[in-house]
């Protein structure tokens, strides 16, 4: 029996005793912030770092140049959410978790070039990262005071979720906008996620599973951050 199988036979977080479930609250969010950092850091040295040129040959060579990325990334998310299943090896976990991290810095790497080189969009980036940690703290704070749990919203959230991918990949083949109200939609969308991810971390996941916990709140708010900033251009533009 290997550390992943003994770490699963734990209790879930309200189930265990409390300097356990501090100790696993305080794990996840590490996580989180490790995984924000990396990010961080990824964008930069593929901003700074690597041509312009080699970014848009990949996001705009062709006309299904963004489906083909957009297939991927989903791909990748699903083997990454697997990896870091709390019955995979811990280095696994980890790898997941990092490849995760890894596959959102490249998404958003045209996004924050434009906003980087582009005059009529200069100083969106730090509103965006205001606007999405002041969104995410306060909706992650309702919820460790109140102690609500919103287990409930999952299938509203996962059938919501497909629907938008739904018409995300309509608008690469039809070429339509999807436009500022979709944006203001998914915005509340990824509300919804953090309520439920947040409430999943205090009632529903085992205590050994703080790397998939991690990646689930880093996914929500690496979404989020994405949606306020497309609303932030549209608005701007």
């Amino acid at each position: 029996m290997y550390e992943a199988d003994m770490n699963w036979d734990q209790r879930m977080a309200i189930d265990a005793a409390q300097s356990e479930r501090v100790a696993f609250i305080r794990k996840t969010y590490l996580h989180v912030a490790g995984a924000i950092v990396g990010f961080a850091l990824l964008l930069f040295a593929l901003v700074n770092f690597v041509p312009s040129e080699t970014m848009k040959q990949i996001f705009f060579g062709s006309k299904y140049s963004w489906l083909i990325v957009t297939g991927v990334f989903l791909g990748v998310t699903m083997l990454a959410q697997r990896m870091a299943d709390a019955r995979s090896s811990t280095a696994t976990q980890y790898l997941g978790l990092a490849l995760y991290t890894a596959a959102e810095a490249l998404f958003f790497w045209p996004i924050i070039w434009v906003c980087t080189t582009m005059p009529q969009f200069q100083g969106i980036l730090p509103q965006a990262v205001i606007l999405t940690l002041a969104l995410a703290g306060g909706l992650t704070m309702s919820v460790f005071i109140t102690k609500a749990d919103f287990s409930w919203m999952r299938t509203a959230l996962v059938v919501a979720g497909w629907v938008a991918f739904g018409l995300i990949i309509a608008s690469i083949f039809i070429g339509f906008s999807l436009g500022l109200v979709f944006s203001v939609a998914m915005i509340a969308l990824m509300c919804g996620f953090i309520l439920y991810e947040t409430s999943m971390v205090l009632h529903h996941y085992h205590t050994s599973q703080y790397v998939g916990a991690a990646l689930a709140i880093f996914a929500s708010l690496a979404t989020l951050f994405w949606y306020v900033i497309r609303l932030l251009m549209a608005l701007r533009d």
